[in-house]
């Protein structure tokens, strides 16, 4: 069921019930932090691997200080700058915290969601809602609430409506390790917005699942998609082919076309990227074309989905 009733959210969580929520990333799949049974059901119903852990959400930073330890200094500036919004950081957990939510870590993913629906509702609560992307396991994230419906339908007590997603792609994920921040997962929050705080960056070469979208099979179609350095070259070459395309910007090509943006707009493209993902899955073409993608800003968030969703061309 589909509605914007947050105390009736809030009642159907505190019952140990699933309910969907929106973010300003994707939608999220949330259940009670503090209540293991219901913990449970967010990977039974998804089909999530166990060994994948799950992001606690909370209504300020301050109400997640209880449920971690040691946190760096660079991190309270990020949060302070950042939070509310889509970044999430991997901290040390303290007891409060379940190791099935952490895939049995030392460490969990806190966050403080940058909508108002989701806010006002972690105020009716007395504990963090636990809360991967309201989808089936390695699918396309969701982005509105009719999405979680086709998805997971009535396998879930409700779906609280909060519009569409403004941000698109989920949060990223920072940890703060050898004394720099290390991005484990590229999201709303690009590299430049932190360095612009004259911190020192890296990307994580760590191939152990810390944190949730590390999977290297994630956000798939039903149908191929592939990524190609050309797409009117592509076509050329494989002309008996029904395809879609997604495009960065206006561009004519020989097949059933999306429009991600105008005028390459990257905060534009990541705010349509599944929906669109979505729409070609659906038609009746057998697969689907996008162009590799500029790696910068919020780009490098939309490359990693792409990537992840993909197939080999030679696949």
């Amino acid at each position: 069921m589909i509605g914007t009733d947050v105390a009736l959210a809030a009642s159907l969580l505190k019952e140990g019930k699933l309910v969907a929520i929106p973010t300003e990333t994707v939608y999220g799949l949330g259940a009670n932090a503090l209540d293991s049974k219901a913990i449970a059901s967010i990977y039974a119903v998804k089909n999530r691997p166990t060994f994948n852990p799950l992001i606690l959400h909370f209504a300020s930073w301050e109400a997640a200080q209880p449920y971690v330890k040691a946190v760096p200094k660079e991190i309270t500036r990020l949060a302070s700058k950042f939070c509310p919004g889509s970044i999430s950081f991997l901290l040390q957990k303290t007891d409060l915290v379940s190791d099935i939510i952490t895939a049995g870590s030392s460490h969990v993913v806190i966050r403080v969601p940058d909508h108002p629906v989701t806010l006002k509702l972690l105020t009716f609560l007395d504990f963090p809602l636990a809360a991967p992307s309201a989808n089936i396991s390695n699918t396309v994230s969701p982005t509105s609430a009719q999405h979680v419906a086709d998805g997971l339908g009535e396998r879930i007590a409700y779906v609280l409506d909060g519009g569409e997603s403004k941000i698109g792609v989920e949060s990223t994920i920072i940890s703060f390790q050898d004394n720099h921040v290390t991005i484990l997962r590229e999201g709303g929050v690009s590299q430049e917005d932190i360095q612009s705080l004259g911190l020192i960056v890296k990307k994580s070469n760590n191939k152990t699942i810390q944190t949730p979208g590390q999977l290297k099979k994630h956000y798939a179609t039903s149908k191929p998609l592939y990524l190609v350095d050309s797409i009117t070259e592509y076509l050329d070459k494989n002309s008996g082919k029904r395809c879609s395309a997604l495009l960065f910007e206006n561009s004519k090509v020989n097949c059933t076309t999306y429009l991600l943006s105008a005028n390459y707009d990257l905060a534009e493209i990541a705010n349509n990227l599944f929906a669109t993902m979505r729409r070609a899955d659906a038609d009746d073409t057998d697969l689907i074309l996008i162009e590799h993608i500029k790696e910068e800003g919020i780009g490098r968030a939309v490359a990693d989905r792409l990537r992840r969703a993909s197939i080999p061309l030679n696949a």
